[in-house]
């Protein structure tokens, strides 16, 4: 396992994206999920998500091609790269592949998106992007 940079809070992340020019988050969850669970909105940033999936839809086989994808996207080895997920868990893997490939700021989002389950094994209301009241927009 690659050591990556950390995790950080959904709103450090924002802070992050707010002061470095250079900040890129790049959601990793599938494009089902974007579609019917929503997108963090960067525009009030000037700013726009990357979105490249960690795992291909239906099946959820590892994207082999992630890496490579992201390259596509401009995305440079000294850029901050914040990874965001569901729960924190794909983000966390393609924070370590990156870091691993050399591009050593790279951060997990703790919570992801919509966070864990909470009590009623409901999610979207115990953590994450969404609790933490940042800009998002149903896709």
């Amino acid at each position: 396992m690659t050591a990556y940079a950390g995790d950080i809070t959904p709103t450090e992340a924002w802070e992050k994206l707010t002061s470095d020019a250079n900040a890129k988050l790049i959601d990793v969850r599938t494009q089902a999920e974007w579609v019917y669970v929503g997108i963090p909105d960067l525009a009030p940033l000037d700013k726009k998500p990357l979105l490249v999936s960690w795992q291909v839809f239906p099946t959820m086989t590892k994207n082999e091609a992630f890496a490579q994808q992201l390259q596509s996207q401009g995305v440079q080895p000294g850029d901050t790269l914040l990874f965001l997920c569901r729960s924190g868990v794909r983000s966390k893997a393609a924070a370590e592949l990156m870091t691993g490939l050399g591009y050593t700021s790279s951060y997990n989002i703790l919570d992801g998106f919509e966070g864990g389950l909470d009590d009623t094994r409901h999610r979207g209301t115990a953590g994450g992007w969404k609790v933490a009241g940042l800009p998002w927009a149903q896709g």
